[in-house]
């Protein structure tokens, strides 16, 4: 069986590139019945500081969900395809809204996305400190 593992901390080179292409992602998140949430985002790719990032609304359904799971964070995914490339991060999801956190947040978008993100002052940062990679990049 092939191995589709990466390190979350020093992914393979191709895995990086594939990150940084323009591709839209899906976000899974648990409702609090335990039921997935998989809503479409932009997702940007840390992995210095092993974390992803999502600028999201925070009166979004993605954020409450993220909120729910309290103090331990959210158990979530991230995920993007492009033909036969893949590539999943998970890891512990926690709603940021300091200032500094959703500017360099919207920072990363607009870099990947090449698209600035229009002004929102609800806007908040779900970081999903990675604890597992893989993929096919």
């Amino acid at each position: 069986m092939a191995s589709y593992t990466q390190d979350p901390g020093a992914p393979g080179a191709s895995y990086l590139t594939f990150w940084r292409e323009r591709h839209l992602c899906t976000l899974t998140t648990p409702r609090p019945d335990g039921s997935p949430h998989v809503v479409p985002v932009g997702v940007t790719y840390d992995p210095e500081a092993r974390l992803a990032r999502v600028i999201a609304n925070k009166s979004s359904r993605k954020v409450a969900n993220v909120r729910a799971a309290g103090d331990e964070g959210a158990r979530v995914a991230v995920c993007q395809v492009a033909g036969r490339r893949w590539a999943t991060l998970e890891g512990r999801a926690f709603v940021r809204s300091e200032p500094e956190r959703v500017a360099e947040a919207e920072r990363r978008y607009a870099e990947r996305y090449e698209r600035t993100p229009s002004p929102n002052p609800s806007r908040v940062v779900i970081e999903i400190e990675l604890t597992r990679a893989m993929g096919n990049a």
